[in-house]
């Protein structure tokens, strides 16, 4: 498969990495996933996550350079091949993947938790999810994260997703579009998708949630010591405490950082199946 390396500033991040004798002597790099309903602008994804990469740096006294990861397999293999100092992905398997098999160390996870949402649309009958089976569904691309989320709290509910009439889509966008209009009877979405959010407010309703789980988790790989993770830490922790801090959430979208998930992230992958 390719790797994908773009834009130039990845190559550039990479190459001075590579260069460098420690971390100590280089930018830290913070690699960042926003999934696949994640944008695709690079230079807006480092005025997004620019403030946090300093309240980090500001913590362990270094500079951290931004770097926007679009595709899950450069992810993947960055991960893999340890290119990221620290990494927040969306994705919330690939980071707990990291922790178990790379080395990796966890660092917190955003608030509030993420969740597969299945609803209906306003003129649905259904009232129970029992009611699904056999029933026309919607799913986000057998790949995303959330069809992973939604496929194993179904499961679990009894229901396979194997044995049911579902039509896969790209965006969580195109859900809401099936339903909207009588493509599909019902389908999932994440509960932080733009969506979910407004799913309600247009009169739809939210027929189950999840069992919530850690969502968008931060992680650190070994070239940082356990006292720079503390650190670390200590100041997400603080963000809501100040309004400096809070802008900073603010613009990343997330209430606060939880740093007290480590077990549940670990969880998540035999939850998963994974």
């Amino acid at each position: 498969m390719r790797q994908f390396f773009t834009p130039l500033a990845i190559s550039l991040a990479l190459v001075l990495s590579a260069l460098a004798p420690s971390a100590s002597a280089r930018d830290l790099i913070l690699a960042i996933s926003e999934g696949s309903s994640g944008g695709t602008d690079h230079a807006r994804v480092i005025s997004k996550y620019q403030g946090l990469a300093d309240v980090i740096g500001r913590s362990i006294n270094k500079n951290v350079a931004v770097i926007f990861i679009r595709e899950f397999s450069a992810l993947e293999d960055g991960l893999t091949q340890k290119r990221f100092d620290l990494a927040m992905a969306r994705p919330s398997d690939y980071p707990a993947r990291a922790i178990r098999d790379h080395g990796y160390q966890y660092v917190a996870s955003g608030k509030p938790d993420g969740q597969c949402f299945i609803i209906v649309p306003k003129r649905s009958t259904l009232t129970s999810l029992s009611q699904i089976k056999g029933k026309r569904m919607v799913m986000p691309n057998p790949a995303a994260y959330m069809t992973k989320l939604c496929t194993a709290e179904l499961k679990r509910q009894g229901i396979d997703l194997e044995q049911e009439d579902v039509k896969r889509v790209k965006e969580q966008g195109a859900v809401a579009f099936f339903l909207e209009n009588s493509f599909a009877d019902v389908g999932g979405v994440a509960s932080y998708s733009g969506v979910a959010k407004s799913w309600e407010a247009k009169g739809h309703r939210v027929l189950h949630k999840s069992e919530p789980q850690p969502y968008f988790p931060l992680i650190a790989s070994n070239a940082l010591s356990t006292a720079e993770v503390a650190a670390i830490q200590q100041s997400l922790r603080k963000l809501p405490d100040s309004p400096a801090g809070q802008k900073v959430l603010d613009t990343i979208e997330l209430q606060a950082f939880d740093t007290g998930s480590e077990q549940r992230l670990a969880k998540l992958l035999l939850w998963l199946g994974l």
